[in-house]
């Protein structure tokens, strides 16, 4: 088994996206000594009801820092627009850089198949970036990484694709029971989704119904509540299973 460094960055597409899909296991790896970055794609600035793009952007970003500070996180945004995320040159390049700074062991980010376009958008930028973080003909200015980071990807609500299929099973379950209450107080942060999800998705209860979808998850891992994953095993990436060793205790197959 390699000697991965003890730095984990989170990337998903946007505020509130780490906390619902991986903060559970993140809360658990932060107490085995493992430094966390939170890092969205874009500050989710469509999502604003009531307010202007600015002004949303302003408010989830205040949100996201004040979830990642919960966590004793940091939070970087990369400053992408929401609902218009590319996959080019400089997005990979500014997402290979970030990873080189952090001095990166574990990547999380979306399933490439994950049901939001921007989902996997982001997947597919942050693969590349990972991939190529170690090599030194990369226009950057960071110096490259010594190994290639692990992998792993989180799950889409209700565990279907874009076209509303159920997706393969998760490689593992966390059992994130214990870490519930820490899960639901760094999403709490991001009042904003409650009036965007009750628009978008006819969602009464955001918070409830995020806690509600980790108590689905708990059903198939039998334990009260869950997070899955799936490590990204393909050629050209480390295939230790780092979080599945350090959270032994907390990981469920089925």
């Amino acid at each position: 088994m390699k000697n991965y460094p003890k730095n984990i960055v989170s990337i998903h597409a946007h505020p509130d996206d780490t906390e619902a899909f991986c903060s559970g296991a993140l809360t658990l790896l932060k107490s085995k000594g493992y430094d966390i970055t939170i890092v969205s794609m874009t500050a989710g600035g469509m999502g604003g009801i009531n307010s202007t793009e600015k002004e949303t952007i302003s408010l989830r970003i205040n949100e996201a820092e004040k979830a990642a500070q919960y966590l004793g996180a940091k939070y970087i945004c990369l400053e992408q627009r929401d609902g218009f995320l590319y996959d080019n040159e400089k997005i990979r390049l500014k997402t290979i850089d970030l990873i080189r700074r952090e001095k990166t062991g574990i990547v999380f980010t979306h399933l490439p198949f994950d049901y939001h376009i921007d989902h996997r958008t982001t997947s597919q930028i942050v693969e590349v970036a990972a991939m190529l973080a170690t090599l030194p003909n990369v226009p950057s200015s960071e110096t490259p990484l010594a190994m290639t980071p692990l992998l792993y990807h989180t799950a889409p609500l209700e565990l279907t694709d874009p076209l509303g299929k159920k997706i393969p099973t998760p490689h593992f379950f966390v059992d994130i029971t214990e870490v519930i209450d820490q899960k639901m107080e760094m999403l709490s942060y991001h009042q904003t989704q409650i009036e965007l999800m009750s628009v978008m998705f006819k969602m009464d209860d955001f918070f409830n119904e995020m806690k509600k979808y980790s108590q689905e998850l708990g059903k198939l891992a039998e334990v009260p509540y869950a997070e899955c994953y799936w490590q990204h095993l393909g050629k050209g990436f480390q295939k230790d299973p780092i979080i599945q060793k350090v959270l032994e205790p907390y990981i469920v197959y089925v």
